[in-house]
């Protein structure tokens, strides 16, 4: 494939735009999404209804970069971490979430992850680039539980909204009539708060939006998300506040609770005086320990009281079923540095 681009993750206008430079009719680049999107094929030979010369004059430049995963991890409670090979012989992993009702796919945009969250096994991996819309649809389309899937999370490696031009191509993918048809109800984009990629997200999509929070106060909360000295919170609530009118998203606040940390009294008011006036939940996540960090989740009685707690106080508030620990594929957790090295 030297030399050659990858067709898939394409969108519409870009595959036009490709039929133009090779001189083939305009109908062309229907039939083309139609292969990817709605058929996933893999190769470019196998679209029948093209003529021999037009698919000899694709790949000449192009090829579709699907591949099946290397390899998979299975919970005892029946989810599958799922490891892929991407450019530059690096690895990303993807989670597939079995529940009653619904089956999820955690979905990685990053290769590792530079915004050095204290908490986050991710972060311990560094940062070794971004993924193309081509491999983030990759973990769909070459999932084998694909036509399972009911939703979709942007939860895995990687910061989403520090990809963002490669998200939004494949949101508009995934959501579009020519590509997977998705409705963006079924589609959750989560972010520590970038604000120029969550501006975009809120003013190019309709998927929910989920803001890792973990705390209301400026100086923990950067103690916790060097993220917070560029973009502080209230810059981030301030822009929620502007710019989410679409009453069919749903906004989040993801907040891990941490033993001592972020889990008292003065917490909860915090967060009422952040989230006044704004359409939100939080959901409150347990803590998983990753190795050489001090951080311990709060016991069970403290995180069902701050729940309590804060549906008096008028915000919906929910607890994350904590699974998925015994192949490190909970919150936080995800790395392939073991991987990439063997």
């Amino acid at each position: 494939m030297e030399g050659k681009e990858d067709i898939n993750g394409k969108t519409l206008r870009e595959i036009s735009d490709i039929v133009v430079s090779l001189n083939l009719p305009a109908y062309t680049a229907n039939q083309i999404t139609d292969w990817l999107y709605k058929k996933k094929t893999g190769t470019i030979d196998a679209m029948s209804n093209l003529t021999k010369a037009a698919r000899q004059r694709l790949e000449e430049k192009y090829f579709i970069g699907l591949s099946e995963p290397t390899g998979f991890q299975l919970s005892a409670d029946g989810t599958k971490k799922y490891l892929f090979k991407v450019k530059n012989e690096k690895y990303i992993e993807s989670v597939f979430i079995p529940e009653t009702g619904r089956n999820t796919l955690c979905l990685s945009s990053q290769i590792g992850c530079k915004m050095g969250c204290l908490f986050c096994m991710t972060a311990r991996q560094g940062f070794q680039g971004n993924l193309s819309s081509g491999e983030i649809l990759n973990q769909i389309v070459s999932l084998p539980e694909t036509m399972l899937l009911t939703n979709y999370v942007f939860m895995g490696m990687g910061e989403p909204l520090a990809n963002t031009e490669n998200l939004l191509r494949s949101l508009e993918i995934m959501t579009s009539p020519y590509g997977f048809g998705y409705s963006p109800s079924r589609i959750t984009v989560s972010t520590i708060g970038i604000i120029p990629g969550l501006e975009q997200i809120l003013e190019q999509s309709r998927c929910h939006v989920a803001v890792s929070l973990h705390s209301p106060f400026d100086s923990e909360r950067q103690q916790l998300m060097p993220v917070q000295k560029v973009f502080p919170i209230k810059r981030v609530i301030d822009v929620l506040h502007e710019k989410s009118h679409d009453r069919q998203r749903r906004l989040s606040f993801e907040y891990i609770m941490f033993r001592g940390i972020n889990d008292t009294a003065r917490h909860i008011n915090g967060l009422t005086r952040l989230l006044n006036g704004l359409r939100c939940r939080i959901n409150l996540i347990r803590y998983h320990p990753i190795p050489g960090a001090s951080f311990e989740s709060s016991d069970e009685e403290t995180i069902l009281w701050f729940k309590n707690r804060l549906n008096e106080k008028g915000i919906l508030t929910t607890i994350r079923a904590s699974r998925w620990k015994d192949i490190f594929a909970a919150c936080g957790m995800l790395s392939t540095s073991v991987q990439a090295e063997s």
